[in-house]
């Protein structure tokens, strides 16, 4: 008789595609599942009983800034404590891969690390010094609009040039080659906002002959949000490839209770073409100090800045009356820093995350020194605050916009699901127990309730706290 890994006895499994739990043994050999069933004969090296918890696929993080984070710290405690298995990097127009700065990193690559961090010319450059690294969880890659134009551009408030354009599409293309998932743009930004729609398209044009994929952090979140979702579906529609639309949300005041209409236009448009999107379960964003969006109707919490680190964790509020100034010339002071900005409405918050094309992603930030809690707790706050307590959705619907949704979308063979010869990704947790612990007061807490985690069949993770075990795979499309 062949002897097993891992045998995992007694388990409630949810196996990502949505379907009803069953009561099932699974059986892990050499990183991934053999057997799922009543397995009573079976011996193996570790015999684990579940207790009837439940087991699920790793959770996947569609929506990452660990470009950098993996490298410096590959234990990625934040992510495994989590249930997280595989991230996925580059998002919202900024990446680490095929980079070649000319100077300091632009806003909001600055979010990622420093100039000297920056030291992956190609994209197979920055897969090697993953895999060399081997961190505890998988990861893929998208390429970001904005690194493309700071390898070939000095000054970013125009239009790329011709030349430039051409370059910049090498680049893309290099790396398209060498395993990224796809383009993926951050429009919205200082850096990027001047960059026309026909910019991004002549981009996009590789992408459908590599099968590969166009991610936006659209041009607008607030007023023109409808316009900037139109402009996302045309660019993938014009290049034939899917769309996903970035952490979905309605910011501002004004913009409270438009979600409804901003799902109505996505489930529209999905009729014509493949339309996605993610969301993070959280009533307020974490991004770069920007002046642009500072509005005194919502709480601003100041979380880092490079001339004025000692106003780290106060209100931008009482930082304006401290120094006698509007909050708008006083974020312009706090520049460059980052900040969490409490701009939307639960409402539109729990409409999105309803929405069943809706994938969930962090959007994390782990070079922030009092990071936005949604990086420790995303995934423990979907499970037990939405599902549990509030009965937002099923908890295998849950699980399936973390695991199976997110594999189909990015084309991660063999993964996102509890099947028979796919990679043994995953997550053991007490559904009655697990919660989300971060706060914006206390935001690096772990969450409770996940038990243990596998990461290609190792297990990484255990009754809170790291195996050490360091597992991960780079996955290129």
């Amino acid at each position: 008789m062949t002897v097993i890994d891992t045998l995992i006895r007694n388990a409630t499994l949810i196996d990502g595609s949505g379907a009803p739990p069953f009561v099932a043994d699974v059986a892990l050999v050499e990183g991934r599942i053999q057997a799922i069933g009543h397995l009573p004969d079976l011996e193996a090296r570790q015999v684990i009983d579940a207790q009837h918890k439940i087991l699920s696929p790793g959770f996947i993080d569609v929506h990452t800034h660990d470009d950098l984070a993996l490298l410096k710290q590959p234990a990625m405690l934040p992510k495994i404590c989590q249930g997280v298995t595989t991230v996925i990097v580059g998002n919202c127009g900024i990446s680490a891969a095929g980079v070649r700065l000319r100077g300091e990193p632009p806003d909001p690559m600055n979010l990622l690390g420093e100039a000297a961090d920056f030291k992956y010319p190609t994209f197979n450059d920055y897969a090697a010094a993953i895999e060399a690294a081997c961190p505890a969880v998988n990861v893929a890659a998208l390429v970001g609009h904005t690194a493309l134009r700071a390898n070939h551009m000095q000054r970013f408030d125009r239009a790329a040039t011709p030349q430039e354009l051409e370059a910049m599409r090498d680049d893309l293309k290099a790396a398209l080659q060498q395993g990224a998932l796809g383009l993926s743009t951050g429009l919205a930004y200082r850096n990027a906002l001047h960059a026309p729609t026909s910019e991004v398209d002549f981009l996009a044009e590789t992408l459908q002959e590599a099968g590969a994929i166009y991610v936006s952090h659209i041009r607008s979140e607030d007023d023109e949000i409808i316009e900037a979702i139109d402009e996302a579906l045309d660019i993938g529609r014009d290049a034939g490839v899917p769309v996903i639309i970035s952490h979905l949300k309605c910011a501002g005041r004004g913009n409270w209770g438009r979600s409804a209409a901003i799902i109505d236009k996505i489930e529209t448009a999905r009729r014509r073409h493949p339309v996605g999107c993610d969301c993070y379960p959280y009533a307020a964003s974490s991004t770069t100090i920007d002046p642009r969006i500072v509005d005194e109707s919502f709480r601003i919490q100041i979380t880092w800045s490079t001339p004025h680190p000692e106003m780290a964790g106060k209100d931008l509020k009482d930082i304006a009356g401290l120094w006698g100034l509007s909050q708008v010339d006083a974020a312009q002071r706090l520049e460059p820093g980052g900040a969490i900005y409490h701009e939307m409405d639960e409402a539109d918050v729990s409409r999105i995350l309803a929405y069943p094309h809706t994938m969930i992603g962090s959007d994390g930030l782990p070079n922030d020194p009092r990071p936005h809690p949604r990086l420790w707790g995303t995934f423990a706050r979907v499970l037990g605050h939405y599902s549990r307590d509030q009965g937002l959705f099923p908890l295998e619907e849950a699980v399936r916009k973390m695991t199976g949704l997110p594999a189909e979308r990015f084309g991660l063979h063999d993964r996102g699901r509890l099947t028979v010869g796919a990679w043994a990704d995953l997550v053991l947790f007490d559904a009655q127990g697990i919660r989300d612990c971060a706060t914006f007061e206390q935001p690096t807490l772990q969450p409770q309730g996940i038990e243990s985690v596998w990461v290609n069949g190792v297990l990484s993770y255990s009754q809170g706290h790291t195996t050490e075990a360091r597992n991960g795979q780079f996955i290129r499309r």
